[in-house]
């Protein structure tokens, strides 16, 4: 019962990413774009915690920290470069 639970659970996942693909081809505006690439990350993190339960291994933990860190990262940089129009600001004044 609870491997058939986890294996809908996986196509659900995945399903719901194969939308969010579509916003961020499709997607009207950038915003919009930028939360379907975060929230893809966040089913990554997902598809990943499930296939290390059903496969009942402990070896994607670090996989599902790397991927959450570099979503959240990619996130955070493609908010401040929709806000300012730069990702790193230099406040050093040219000599």
């Amino acid at each position: 019962m609870f491997q058939t639970i986890m294996n809908i659970s996986l196509f659900i996942v995945s399903i719901s990413t194969i939308l969010f693909i579509y916003r961020v081809v499709k997607g009207p505006t950038t915003p919009d774009r930028v939360v379907a690439l975060d929230a893809i990350g966040i089913n990554l993190v997902a598809i990943t915690a499930i296939l290390s339960v059903v496969l009942k291994t402990s070896a994607f933990l670090e996989v599902i920290l790397l991927i959450g860190i570099l979503a959240f990262i990619g996130t955070v940089a493609f908010s401040k470069y929709l806000e300012k129009g730069e990702i790193i600001e230099n406040d050093r004044d040219d000599y």
